[in-house]
């Protein structure tokens, strides 16, 4: 079967690429392999939808670190902005948070998901689920896709594939696509965890928290505090925020932030050692002083928590990492509260992850997003190889790299 345009993948980039494409006058046929499109999409949005970032465009391609000077074009595309004016357009006023974060009035996904799909077909573009990209056939000429009836082959003029990454499979992103463009001569980096836990070792050697630990608080936010790493390579991290206690280690929003660098210490050394300060609002010499105070026939426990308002999982945290004579010494103990040593041994699987590192190379691909080794077939979303915190950055650089891919496209089918 003969097409126009196809795009594989109905999440952000997929959506973006196909609205690019029939703004060009393109038809449109978007193809999923989940019975329903933006799934993905939804989940992000369960505790509020985070659609981008309020900082200077300065500062936020930075937060793209190795591949801000290749993402710096889809921004300039599709900037922070234009993202707030694209909702609007579908009826969906924004706010900027406390954080700088900006999402919907209403912080929820489905209304905007459902304006946008409904905008969509309005504009032509023809909507298959359940059906799952195989490749193509084997003169490389047609598109494999195996729906709800069998097997059928499309003959697109233009393609674009977005397909996610390894990150929440059930939700449709599985990596499958991997050996598909591998077979294809196609420069593929292995898919990572990003935004993801760590587990932790404890200062005897074993992995994850004690028993006590875990029964008492797991789930439990560590806030506020502060984490400062040097990687192995050399970069700093040093941000104040909270992370969370988990059965295997740690994760949250400052895990998040640092989960790269933590990734790639790990790979490389086996090992990461981070600090934690757990009073990031008290100088130190405020707490040697406060824990020098003679405490008389108070605990630990109480004394710390009078003096410093320091208690529950913080305190579990200080009896779990140290040693009972650097918890009875005032300036060791001091030290650590500035500055706790913890110990992360591996990061969490990637299916567990908030998104995904690694994919197609971003040498593989021309300005266009289009593949050097396969004409007419454009990339686009979290298949590519960059990666970003969470705050906004990761659907903004999704849905900018969707809107190029689709142009591209466009452009691409109007030259052919």
């Amino acid at each position: 079967m003969n097409a126009d345009a196809v795009v594989i993948g109905g999440g952000p980039a997929g959506l973006m690429a196909a609205e690019a494409l029939a703004a060009a006058g393109r038809e449109v046929d978007l193809y999923d392999a989940m019975p329903s499109v933006g799934r993905k999409f939804l989940l992000a949005g369960k505790g509020g939808l985070n659609l981008t970032h309020s900082e200077p465009i300065e500062p936020f391609t930075e937060r793209y670190g190795p591949r801000a000077a290749e993402v710096a074009p889809w921004l300039a595309d599709f900037s922070p902005q234009a993202m707030r004016d694209w909702a609007a357009a579908l009826g969906i006023e924004t706010f900027v948070g406390s954080s700088g974060r900006v999402f919907p009035v209403d912080m929820k996904a489905a209304p905007l998901l459902r304006a946008w799909l409904h905008r969509l077909r309005l504009a032509g573009v023809r909507f298959h689920q359940r059906h799952r990209w195989l490749g193509w056939t084997d003169d490389g000429g047609a598109l494999r896709l195996q729906g709800p009836s069998g097997e059928l082959t499309v003959q697109p003029r233009a393609t674009v594939l977005a397909l996610g990454g390894a990150s929440w499979p059930q939700l449709g992103s599985d990596g499958r696509w991997v050996p598909l463009l591998q077979a294809q001569g196609v420069d593929v980096a292995p898919l990572q965890p990003a935004n993801c836990g760590f587990e932790i070792a404890r200062p005897d050697g074993e992995r994850g928290w004690s028993e006590h630990l875990r029964s008492r608080f797991a789930g439990a936010p560590i806030k506020p505090a502060a984490l400062r790493f040097t990687a192995h390579d050399g970069r700093h991290f040093e941000r104040a925020g909270e992370f969370v206690l988990s059965d295997y280690g740690v994760e949250g929003s400052l895990v998040y932030a640092l989960s790269a660098l933590l990734r790639d210490t790990v790979a490389a050394q086996g090992s990461a050692l981070l600090h934690i300060d757990l009073l990031p609002t008290f100088d130190a010499e405020r707490v040697l002083a406060e824990v020098k105070r003679p405490r008389g026939t108070r605990s630990l426990a109480t004394h710390l928590k009078s003096r410093l308002g320091l208690a529950g999982a913080k305190v579990s945290l200080l009896h779990e990492l140290l040693p009972r004579a650097q918890l009875d010494d005032a300036a060791a103990l001091a030290t650590a509260l500035k500055a706790l040593p913890l110990t992360v041994v591996a990061p969490r699987p990637v299916a567990e992850a908030i998104s995904t590192a690694g994919g197609v190379a971003l040498q593989a691909l021309d300005e266009r997003l289009m593949l050097q080794a396969r004409p007419g077939i454009f990339i686009a979303g979290e298949m590519l190889d960059w990666e970003a915190p969470t705050g906004g950055y990761l659907l903004q650089a999704t849905m900018a790299s969707g809107l190029r891919a689709g142009r591209g496209a466009a452009a691409w089918r109007r030259a052919g």
